[in-house]
């Protein structure tokens, strides 16, 4: 069996998009959100615009993106990834939206580094098994 960390992260991005049709087809705009750890995709899902109300009432969506909407939405999903740039930790966003017919995409992206990490990385301990407490002589 595979795991996640050996997919690449366009396979991965593929796999999310097969998951999320059924809800893609009932929505008109919204942000499908991808968190990123070691490269490997792990939290997602789609952020829902807010469903209109109206006069006391609220209404679903009568249609949403078709096959064809969210396959061309896939493809801008996954072309986007050239402009990831060195990271391996963040999220990335994409907020749709359907205008006049045509599915529009903006991507962002966000890195997210470590404070503590880069620390250890930079400035390893000088002195090996470093404690709070000092050592008492016996």
């Amino acid at each position: 069996m595979l795991k996640a960390e050996q997919l690449s992260l366009v396979r991965q991005i593929d796999m999310v998009f097969k998951e999320l049709e059924e809800e893609l087809s009932g929505l008109t705009s919204g942000t499908v959100f991808l968190q990123i750890r070691n490269n490997t995709i792990g939290k997602f899902g789609i952020r829902h615009n807010p469903i209109a109300g109206r006069n006391g009432q609220l209404s679903e969506e009568p249609y949403g993106l078709n096959a064809e909407q969210i396959h061309s939405f896939r493809k801008m999903a996954i072309e986007a990834l050239k402009y990831k740039r060195y990271w391996t930790h963040g999220e990335i966003s994409y907020e749709f939206a359907l205008r006049q017919g045509a599915v529009v995409v903006d991507a962002i992206m966000e890195s997210n580094y470590n404070m503590a990490n880069l620390l250890i990385q930079r400035y390893p301990q000088k002195e090996k098994g470093a404690s709070t407490y000092r050592k008492l002589s016996s």
